[in-house]
């Protein structure tokens, strides 16, 4: 897994990249209330808006971490947003995309330093 300074993190599987946000990033929202996730095909660039979730506390945009287009979304939040909550590194990932240029991937921290971050 890689992560970004944005809480969210990447992981490759084969062509594909999932993303979603840390558990921190899940813990500091609080209970989350509604997902709005983006269109499958939709073709982002780095920094995009991509994902609008909202929570007890806050309303949050999720960005594209990189450029390439969205392949699948995790359409189970729309009727389940709370599994954010439960499962953010796991079952709860937002979206997965194939990336337009995958050495962009090279520029995220590893969990290692990811936690340094965070600490």
């Amino acid at each position: 897994m890689k992560f970004t300074e944005e809480h969210e993190w990447l992981r490759q599987e084969g062509d594909e990249i999932i993303v979603g946000i840390t558990i921190h990033a899940a813990e500091q929202l609080g209970d989350v209330v509604f997902v709005e996730l983006p269109d499958e095909g939709t073709t982002v660039s780095k920094d995009d808006e991509v994902v609008v979730i909202e929570s007890v506390k806050a309303a949050s945009d999720i960005l594209a971490p990189i450029d390439g287009e969205i392949t699948e979304v995790n359409s189970t939040l729309s009727d389940n947003p709370g599994a954010v909550n439960e499962d953010p590194q796991g079952e709860a990932w937002f979206f997965k995309m194939t990336a337009s240029d995958p050495s962009q991937m090279d520029e995220f921290m590893d969990e290692a330093a990811y936690q340094a971050f965070i600490a």
